[in-house]
């Protein structure tokens, strides 16, 4: 079963008189350029669109200013599944992410490759990841883009678990009811990974994906930092049936994905994984 969510803003245009916010402005131009063309192939490619997410405009309609960022989530069931076969872990970094966004007053594209699958997730079906890589810029021809580093990345790096008694839909139903009773926080949809391996006659062990965000406290933890709008943000949060009962509930370090992208983190980023435990420990108690 797949749900899915899309954000819409209201963008207002205000004039700018310093070179600084004009050159800004002409950032975001080409970071929303990029991220149409993206758009757009994805639709091309037969691909399924689960969130589009616009950082930066989310932030600033919380006080929150960061560079231009947007994230564009989308999915293939016929791809997820092989992968999700060997390693139910994989899901974290599932379906397909690209983020357009400003590096210093640059605009990129960064997305999430096979490489990057492979490494942290210890996976070894070469079939597999060549029919992510070759799916996956199928959608990013003729884009400048590049994937995200992989340098000091190793098996579950940057990996948070949690583990509960509770089956995977009580901890599903759990998560998603402390997730929105925050007032800060939005939700943008969820994947039951398993049910769509279902539809394709394969048979994987329970595991949805719940995506949401904060857009304040993720505009300041990205403010200096905008590549972890790739991996970092939104929140990714996957729960899976545990062999020996019960469930597992993995999520991303913030800090150790900033330390990847970057080689440094902020405090904003440990706040937020400690609040993110927190909070999901409480709920599958």
């Amino acid at each position: 079963m797949l749900r899915f969510f899309f954000v819409l803003s209201i963008i207002t245009t205000a004039s700018v008189s310093t070179s600084g916010l004009a050159q800004s402005s002409s950032v975001q131009t080409a970071v929303d350029k990029n991220f149409l063309e993206l758009e757009t192939a994805v639709v091309e490619a037969g691909a399924t669109p689960i969130a589009s997410i616009d950082h930066a405009r989310l932030a600033k309609a919380e006080g929150v200013v960061m560079p231009a960022s947007r994230v564009l989530i989308f999915s293939d069931p016929e791809v997820n599944t092989p992968i999700l076969e060997e390693n139910i872990r994989a899901g974290l970094d599932l379906p397909f992410r690209a983020l357009s966004f400003d590096q210093d007053d640059r605009p990129q594209i960064a997305y999430t490759d096979s490489q990057f699958l492979k490494v942290r997730h210890g996976l070894n079906d070469t079939q597999a990841l060549n029919t992510f890589e070759s799916k996956l810029l199928e959608v990013l021809n003729g884009l400048d883009a590049a994937p995200a580093p992989i340098s000091g990345l190793f098996a579950d790096y940057g990996v948070i678990e949690l583990r509960s008694q509770l089956s995977v839909p009580e901890a599903v139903e759990r998560l998603r009811t402390a997730v929105m009773g925050q007032d800060d926080t939005v939700w943008f949809g969820e994947i039951d990974f398993a049910t769509e391996a279902s539809q394709l006659g394969v048979d994987l062990p329970e595991a949805v994906l719940l995506l949401f965000g904060g857009p304040a406290p993720g505009g300041v933890a990205m403010a200096g930092f905008p590549a972890i709008g790739l991996d970092a943000f939104c929140q990714k949060l996957l729960v899976y049936a545990n062999e020996e009962g019960g469930s597992v509930v993995i999520f991303n370090d913030i800090a150790a994905l900033a330390e990847l992208h970057y080689g440094s983190s902020a405090e904003p980023h440990y706040g937020l994984n400690k609040r993110l435990t927190s909070t999901f420990r409480t709920a599958i108690e």
